[in-house]
This record gives structure tokens, sequence and C-alpha cells, in this order.
């Protein structure tokens, strides 16, 4: 045990400690210790202070019998019985309050506040010595009061810690887990403000909190104080930069999220010095802008590296960005507990909506589960015994002390909040799903209503109308056998990659750009490069979608750029095949501006699309901007495991020209290992197959339009036709097969990755005996379609 200063025996400075003294200061003191000891020589900045220790908790308790009567009041307690626990929780509270300090401690306190300098404005954190165990999370459960300053509102907040370590949600906690209440110490920590008021602040985590995935940093800010984003009053901005290119010197943020960051907790230079902060509105303009830079955000990434590193584990970590001097420090760093902690990984139960129905509301998601139940709409806590087992708890705001009765809601439903606060947290940890940032939830959904929460369809959480079928998938991992084939995935939503990629897989065969530039940018290229210079109606469209971006084009080309890179990053360092936009013009035109610049054509399946429209002048420019996207992941962020397909192909002077244009924007066939797959889905393609393999790296056979343009049938017809359309009609599998036997023949790559493997398993089996490289398969057909081909092929 370590021995405490003889001048000050009951508090002690951070900088004296270390992560042995967890006893006596709680895991998170005794980290902010450890930080500055041990991290500051490596660039991370912490923010001294000092902390009270367990002893200085245990001499407060037993001054004036206050711990006597604690005991016996909780000793009759029936923590499920939610207005006694309230009861309760109060009648504690107020004990600790009226209770004064010791003198003794109260003395040590004024003489390390005094060295601190005048009036010094500090945070008043918790940090229980039971805290942050691998097996639990306190975080939350305990009060912080921000930007306190003067000896007696210091040791005012002091008390209000002391007295939060006995909050309804702490009480409950404690009990469910296990703990001996009279086991559980509580240490204070003073530290020295960050005027984070007046720069920005939030939460990081070094790995994706929805997924469990641990190859990326995932960094959350908003302006002002962090207690914002921390108890869920704002919807923060969202950054995900990629370890292992980061760690290689490349700039790698592969996706940002614009929060609304609608307000900001400030100083509150009118109120009393106990708790002086305030929430106010953001202004429009700071709205609109990213709360950090490229530059900071790659920083805060380096130093959540260095933490993990140092610590050996997935660490939560909490930061601030001075407003005065405009730097960022660390200001706490805790275990992540919950995902980490996750046992079972061979199993992995995914949810899937099986209909859907009418979209009441939407923010953003929290787990990747799926409830149904009755709206039960709570105003505050006095009304959280209306919530019954299976209901859908909805309320604006959610805080700790909600957890007894969250743990029986089929869903949870919030206002306000983002995917680091207090629900959302509390969500994870009891494993329901939780839909938090609507915005107006309360005033949407109607109280007794049944309804489906949807957690389950990436990052946005959607609320539906009505009870909707979905089913729970339970994709078994152990013991696959080895395949003669490579199984890949389609993929077209970046939001969901993090989750597919945990599925056994060779990478990604089919990376479609279509979903991204339809559902995450939505304006037709040619209106993004006329901006500004088009109608004011399509100008504002354009600047509110762009927002957070330089320019029209800068938006257009990050986006794609980041949601290719979330692909690529996913799955680092398996190959992702992307194949550049699909888009036929009636598509393209139902784009934010497309009408004006979109042809009107009969069969726009056959129409101008793929190559034709790579290689025209009139889309020259357009397709450039997405070679800058391929170019910027590649290049700039390093993800060289990005390979491009270009689809419909229909000549060999296509072939040519757009492998030309391709170089003509840095993307040559070889450099940097660059291969450019085609996609051979028309039967031209296969009867020329080996003059075709001249111009490409190998074929990646789309099996929708090789049918639909063998057999003469549109793939988007009804009725009786639609019965013939089948990609094991032997007219298809004759072209499939000239296909593989040419790549073949030539030592090139050669793939499948249409719908057919992932309808039927025994086409997939006849693909393997006809020697195709990979096949590419739905995600949640992977691990049957695995199965199905190891039984046959065993066979």
């Amino acid at each position: 045990m370590k021995v405490q200063s003889v001048s000050c025996p009951l508090v002690m400075n951070l900088s004296e400690l270390r992560m042995h003294d967890v006893h006596l200061v709680g895991g998170k003191n005794a980290s902010l210790g450890e930080m500055i000891s041990q991290l500051s020589s490596k660039g991370v900045r912490v923010p001294g202070g000092f902390a009270t220790t367990a002893d200085a908790w245990r001499l407060f308790l037993s001054h004036m019998g206050l711990a006597d009567n604690i005991d016996s009041l909780l000793s009759c307690l029936d923590v499920d019985d939610v207005p006694a626990l309230t009861r309760a929780g109060k009648q504690i509270r107020q004990w600790i309050m009226e209770t004064p300090l010791p003198q003794s401690l109260e003395d040590a306190i004024a003489t390390c506040y005094a060295s601190m300098g005048s009036n010094v404005p500090v945070a008043v954190r918790s940090s229980a010595t039971a805290e942050d165990l691998p097996d639990a999370s306190f975080a939350g459960q305990q009060e912080t009061y921000l930007n306190i300053s003067g000896l007696p509102n210091v040791l005012g907040a002091l008390r209000l810690v002391y007295a939060s370590l006995y909050t309804d949600r702490a009480i409950a906690y404690r009990v469910h887990q296990g703990y001996d209440h009279k086991l559980v110490a509580l240490s204070v920590t003073l530290q020295r403000m960050v005027r984070s008021d007046i720069g920005a602040a939030g939460v990081m985590f070094t790995m994706d909190t929805e997924t469990g995935f641990d190859q990326v940093v995932f960094v959350t800010s908003s302006y002002g104080l962090g207690e914002s984003v921390v108890q869920g009053l704002v919807n923060p901005d969202e950054f995900y930069v990629h370890k292992p290119m980061l760690r290689a010197g490349h700039p790698a943020i592969v996706r940002r999220q614009l929060g609304s960051k609608l307000q900001r907790m400030v100083y509150d230079t009118q109120a009393s010095a106990g708790n002086s902060v305030k929430t106010e509105d953001t202004p429009v303009d700071l709205r609109r802008q990213f709360s950090l830079t490229d530059a900071e955000v790659l920083e805060l990434a380096r130093y959540a590296l260095i933490i993990e590193e140092h610590y050996g584990r997935p660490m939560d970590i909490e930061w601030g960005r001075d407003g005065v001097d405009g730097l960022l420090y660390i200001l706490q760093a805790r275990p992540e507990t919950v995902k980490s902690q996750e046992s079972g990984q061979d199993r992995l139960l995914r949810y899937r909506m099986l209909e859907t129905g009418k979209l009441l509301v939407e923010g953003r998601s929290i787990g990747q589960k799926i409830g149904v139940g009755r709206v039960r709409i709570v105003h505050s806590h006095t009304e959280m015994d209306l919530v019954q087992a299976g209901d859908v708890l909805v309320a604006d705001i959610t805080d700790p002390d909600w957890e007894p009765v969250m743990k029986r809601a089929a869903a949870i439903v919030t206002n306000r909040g983002g995917r680091t606060c207090h629900a959302a947290i509390i969500a994870r940890e009891l494993g329901v799903p939780a839909v938090v940032g609507c915005g107006d939830a309360t005033s949407v959904l109607q109280d007794g209503d049944l309804v489906t929460v949807s957690c389950a369809e990436g990052d946005s959480g959607l609320v539906y109308a009505g009870a909707l079928k979905f089913e729970c998938i339970d994709l078994a991992q152990q013991a696959l056998p080895e395949l003669p084939v490579k199984l890949m995935m389609n993929v077209g939503n970046p939001e969901l990659a993090f989750k597919f990629c945990q599925l056994p897989n060779a990478g990604v065969g089919l990376a479609r750009t279509e979903f991204l530039i339809n559902r995450v940018i939505g304006v037709h290229p040619k209106a993004i490069l006329a901006w500004p210079n088009v109608p004011a109606e399509l100008r504002e469209q354009i600047n509110v979608r762009m927002a957070g971006y330089p320019s029209a084009v800068d938006f257009y080309v990050d986006k794609l750029a980041e949601g290719i890179a979330t692909l690529a990053a996913a799955f680092w360092p398996k190959k992702v095949i992307v194949r550049l936009s699909d888009f036929k013009s009636n598509e393209y035109a139902n784009l934010i501006g497309g009408r004006d610049y979109e042809p009107h054509e009969e069969n726009p399946m056959l129409g101008f699309r793929g190559a034709a429209r790579y290689v025209d002048p009139a889309f020259r420019d357009c397709f450039d901007l997405e070679c800058r996207a391929v170019k910027k992941v590649r290049d700039v962020m390093g993800l060289t495991n990005v390979e491009i397909m270009i689809p419909f192909v229909r000549t060999l002077d296509e072939a040519s020209k757009v492998v030309d244009v391709l170089a003509e924007n840095g993307l040559k066939r070889g450099e940097a290992g660059l291969r450019v797959i085609m996609m051979c889905e028309i039967p031209a393609n296969a009867v020329l197959a080996e003059r075709f393999l001249e111009y490409f790296d190998g074929f990646s056979i789309g099996s929708n339009d090789m049918t639909q343009l063998t057999l003469g049938i549109d793939r988007d017809s009804g009725g009786s036709i639609a019965e013939s359309f089948d990609e094991r009609n032997d007219a298809v599998k004759a072209m499939l097969s000239m296909s593989i036997q040419a790549c073949r023949k030539l030592g090139k790559y050669v793939g499948i990755c249409g719908q057919g493997p992932s309808d039927h398993p025994d086409l997939a089996q006849w693909l393997v005996e006809e020697g195709i490289e990979t096949i590419s398969l739905n995600p949640d057909t992977v691990v049957e379609t695995w199965l199905h081909l190891a039984k046959k092929l065993r066979n």
C-alpha cells in the first residue's frame, strides 16, 4: 500500500498516483495520475489537481454516526421497489448534505486547493474504489460539478459528489452486481478546469461502441463543456479514425458525421460559484461546422492509441479543447466495459427486419437489436412507475437514476442524446435497443401505441408503427471447415461494415457506390459541379447537405471517399472491390437536381450506364469526381486494399477508353498494386472474354444482368415471364463457364458477385466445380452457403 503524504494524509496530488493506488483513490483518479506521470513525455496532456482518498471518505462516514444510519436504511431495502428506492436514496443524500466535513479533512482540502493558486476553477468529479473494474461500469453514476471556484464552493461540491454515491441507480447497481455498500468507497477529484466552454469537448473510444470493432478510434465532439455530450444534451459530431493507417502515418479519418449541436454548456458568470455553468443555444453558423479540425481529430486519435497501448485494453476517454490556449487535453480515461467484455464471440446474433412499415421517428441507433412494445411516454423520474415490462420507454432525455426502470423496457427512445450519452451507455449495458437524438419522439409517438424499434439497419435507429416481423439469426462461426473457394461479401451500406466484417469472409467482392451517392450524397454530380451557380432552391438544398465541407465538390468527393474508406478499413487488409457507379438515367434523375441533366430513356436498363457513361464527354467530369474519391482513399488514407470494378462494358473500345480515363486520373493498373476488374455481365463479355481481359486484371461476373441479357428477360418484369429468370439456366451457365475458363487460361482473377449464389447454393456449388476463385454473397447467406458447400464438396 502506498504511504500517504504526512502533511496531507487525506488527499494526494494526482501526480503522485499510479494504477496500483486504485484502492486509495479509485480507478479514474489512479488513471489520471498514471497518465500524468507515464504519458506526458509521449505528448498526452492531462490537467493537474488532487484527489481525496478512500480514507477521507471513511472518516466522513464515521463522523456523527452517518455510516450506521445508512447501513440501517439499506439493510432492509428492496431495490426493485422503485418508490422505496427513491425515498431511501433521497434520505441518505439529505443526511450526507447535512453532515459537516471533519475538520481534518476540510483543512487538508484547503491546503491542497490553495497550492493550485488563488480561487482556481476546478472540476469536481467522483472516482469509486470499485469503479472501472473489468466486470463493472460505474461511469456516470456519480455527479460532476464544473467551474467551481473558492474554497466554500469546493467543499460544497465535494459533499454533493459524496451524496451522489447514493443516487437511486448507484444503489440499485451495487445490489444487482453483488457489491457490499460498505465496501465501496468514494474518492473525489479536484482537477484544474480546461476552458472547453469556449472550445469543444467530447468522448472517444478505442473501438466502435456498437459493434465492438476494435480497429478504429471513435471520436465524438461538440462545442462547450463535455458534460453536454455525456449527459446527452446534444447530438455531437462523430469521427472514425482507422488505427492501422494512423500508425502508418496516414490521415485516415474514414467517416465523419455532422451533429446538430443545438446547445452548448458554458460558464455562467451570473450564477453562484457553486455550479457556475449554464446551457445556451449554439450559434447557427457553428452548428453547420464540424467542431474539430481534421488535425485535431487525428491528434486525439493518436492520444487514444497511446493510452490504449499503455493500458493494453480498449479505453473510454473524455477530452477537452481549451478555447484559450487551443490545446487538447485528456480529462479522464477508463476501460471500456461493455463491448470489450462481451463473451461468446464465436456466436453472432444478428437481427433483421422482414418487413417495413410507416416510419414515425428516426435517430441514432444504439445496439443492433430490434424491440417491439407499446409506447410509454415518461416526462420525469416521478412517472417511472408507468413503465411496465415490455414497454417502449420514450422520454426527452434520461439520466443514470432511470436505470432501474430502463431494464424493464423492450426499447428506449429519446429526443436528445448521442451515442456516448447516459441513455446510450445504460442501454448497451442492459442489452436494450435504443434510438437517441430523435428530436421529436415525445410529440410524434402516442402513449399506448404499438411500435417496432429497429437498431439493426445501420447508424440510423428507426421507429415504425405497429408490430412488424423481424428475425434473429444465430450465425454460429465455430469450426467452419476450409473451402476450395474464397467467400466474399456484397456490401453497399458502409454503416453496416463494422458488423459484417466480423462474419467469416475473404473480403468484399462487390462494394456498391450507389448507396453512397443516393443516400449519403443525394445530389446529382452535375449539380454539384455547377454549384453555386444553380437556381436558388437547388442551391439551398445542396448547402444543407454539404454543411461542414468547404465546397460542394469537396462534399461529394469526401463523402464518397469516406464511405469507400469505411468499407476498406473494416475489412483491411482483405481486398475490397469497389464497383464505380452503375446508376441508370432514371435513377440519376431521381437525385436532387437530376432531372435537369438526365435524358429520358424508354429502356434505361440498356441505356446510358456503366463504362459508356464514364467515357462520354457529357459525363466525364462527373466520373472524375469518383476517381478523385478512390485515389484519396488509396493514396492519401493508405487503404490500398481497394480495387476498382468497372460495370457494363459493352465493347472493346469502351474497355480501352475507360482504362485510359482511369490512368489520366492517377488510377493506373499495376501502380501501388492497383487491380482494375471488369464486371462480366453482358454476353459479349463472355464471347470475347480473352480480348476484354487484355484491358483488365480479371472478371467479376454479374449474374443478374448476364441472365437477363442471355435469356432476354427484364429482371424487373413481373408476371409469368419472371418465373423464367433463373441463373441456373443452361445458356446462362454456358456464358459463366466461358468467362471462368478464359480467366483461368490467362491466370487472371475471376469471381462472381451477382445475386445467384446467394439465392441458390447449388449454383454456388457448380461455380466451385467450374473453378471460380471467389464467390461474393449477401452477408446473411455467408454461413449458410459456407456450410452447404462444405457438405456437398465433402460428399
